[in-house]
């Protein structure tokens, strides 16, 4: 292992966003509770969104539609996909995601975004031993969250929501995301680490058989994790080292 707790076979690292390197997942999971709750009170007999385990099991990672698809379908509720320009408002698919988002970015405008002082020394060392970087995410918001902490520098590519729909790439749990984020830096699979928090991040890297997949704990689902595909678990990307 280098100094960076990495195989030494590694030539790139695929960072996530949400979770890993900005503090959004909890925002994230209080955007879609209060979509769902509100949506869910005209379904008789539907318990409330549960921020933690139908966050983690359904959403958390995915793509907006696919997330509202997920968790509707575990309620076994079907809505009609509607189109992207649905209006928050409209009870389709892209609606309810829509809304999600509109509560996000409210959420991040009055909260503002913090960033993980430890991924970002960790990102610092990364870039310092020469190796190249990706951020993979499924928001739309990715390039505007990172000029907000100020860490759109940290990387070479950027595979975001946006990008994946240009590409009709589908996203995680599916590896398409990761993998174009390697084509793009010019390393294969095998050659880079993923670095994700969500189990669905974590299906994606094992799909994809990169060469180290790092799971971050923000949240007590180390086990989980693991289940998923992880090769190691850290509460914090400092753990790994990369200190000079």
């Amino acid at each position: 292992m280098t100094a960076l707790g990495l195989p030494d076979t590694i030539q790139a690292c695929l960072f996530d966003l949400d979770g890993v390197v900005t503090r959004t997942a909890v925002v994230h999971a209080a955007a879609w509770k209060e979509t769902f709750d509100a949506f869910l009170r005209g379904h008789d007999g539907q318990r409330p969104f549960d921020a933690v385990a139908d966050y983690d099991e359904y959403v958390d990672g995915r793509p907006r539609a696919d997330g509202v698809r997920a968790f509707l379908d575990s309620r076994g509720i079907h809505l009609p996909e509607g189109t992207p320009d649905d209006p928050p408002d409209a009870p389709t698919v892209h609606g309810l995601g829509n809304r999600k988002n509109e509560l996000l970015l409210e959420k991040i405008r009055t909260q503002g975004v913090e960033a993980y002082d430890g991924t970002l020394r960790y990102l610092e060392a990364v870039r310092a031993q020469g190796l190249r970087t990706a951020i993979v995410s499924s928001s739309a918001n990715c390039r505007d969250v990172l000029r907000s902490i100020g860490a759109e520098h940290f990387f070479d590519v950027r595979i975001d929501g946006v990008v994946a729909a240009e590409r009709g790439l589908p996203g995680k749990p599916h590896p398409d995301t990761f993998l174009a984020a390697a084509r793009d830096l010019g390393v294969e699979p095998a050659a880079a680490a993923v670095f994700e928090d969500a189990l669905a991040g974590m299906d994606a890297g094992r799909a994809g058989q990169f060469g180290y997949v790092v799971g971050v704990d923000r949240v007590g689902q180390t086990d989980a994790l693991y289940a998923h595909g992880a090769d190691t678990v850290v509460k914090d990307l400092a753990e790994l080292g990369g200190k000079e």
